[in-house]
């Protein structure tokens, strides 16, 4: 049997061209990070933009200190997972997303946890929720946020304050007027406008084990509260004065009780 040589050796140099064609698109599609310096770092921080306590510097600030940031520090050597997990633990973050590009671009998209209300508890507690009722630790951060004082402990502000608050905040109305909320020891809810020297009592909230019902019933209590609030308002107090009464209690249905200031 005669072997062709000549044939074997085409056929070689055929895959040795294939292989070194596949290579070299491969190292063109896929330029080496190593060689590759990250020149731009862009940061995105959406929700809760006007209450949010992160700005773009507290960001690169919390990257620095942990020595994630990564401008100028060659791709191959940046975790975009351990960026993403550094910036999960801030208590003032819900999601964060890292991602790489080709040209040495680092793209972090980061949403805010959206505070409500501020508790300020006469045991001495002070911090924020957010709208879904978790804790967030007291900032530096000023805001025209409602604050929630007296008797609050962490599971009634969870339970309660936040379903309330919502409530108040889904009126233009009603989120502009009320400045506090106060709790008094039996769990009575008084409120103090931004206009007028005088505390509205409203009464009890609803209490239910489920929270979906809970969350309902609430919603239902301050609207009712509140539409009886703003007659009054407008037809009692436009013509008797602002500040004719220190307290008004709108506990029960069929009356308005007001306390004159002495």
């Amino acid at each position: 049997m005669t072997i062709n040589w000549k044939s074997i050796l085409y056929v070689a140099l055929d895959i040795i061209l294939g292989v070194y064609l596949v290579a070299a698109m491969t190292s063109f599609n896929n330029p080496d990070e190593k060689a590759v310096v990250c020149n731009k770092v862009d940061i995105r921080i959406g929700g809760a933009q006007s209450a949010g306590f992160l700005s773009t510097v507290e960001v690169k600030n919390l990257m620095q200190k942990k020595g994630l940031y990564p401008l100028n520090k060659p791709m191959a050597s940046v975790n975009p997972r351990t960026i993403e997990d550094l910036l999960k633990c801030s208590p003032f973050v819900q999601t964060a997303e890292c991602y790489k590009t080709k040209d040495g671009h680092v793209c972090i998209t980061i949403t805010q946890r959206l505070p409500i209300v501020r508790i300020k508890s006469d045991s001495g507690a002070d911090y924020y929720l957010d709208d879904n009722g978790g804790i967030m630790p007291n900032s530096a951060y000023t805001s025209d946020l409602i604050i929630a004082t007296g008797h609050i402990n962490n599971w009634f502000a969870g339970n309660y304050i936040t379903p309330l608050t919502k409530a108040i905040m889904a009126s233009p109305l009603w989120n502009n007027q009320v400045e506090q909320i106060n709790v008094l020891p039996d769990l009575g809810i008084e409120i103090v406008p931004r206009v007028g020297e005088h505390v509205v009592f409203l009464g009890y909230l609803p209490q239910y084990k489920d929270t979906a019902k809970r969350q309902k019933e609430i919603k239902k209590f301050v609207e009712k509260k509140f539409t009886r609030l703003e007659k009054f308002y407008r037809y009692g107090l436009s013509k008797a004065g602002w500040n004719k009464y220190s307290y008004i209690s709108l506990e029960f249905d069929n009356q308005i009780i007001c306390k004159k200031k002495s």
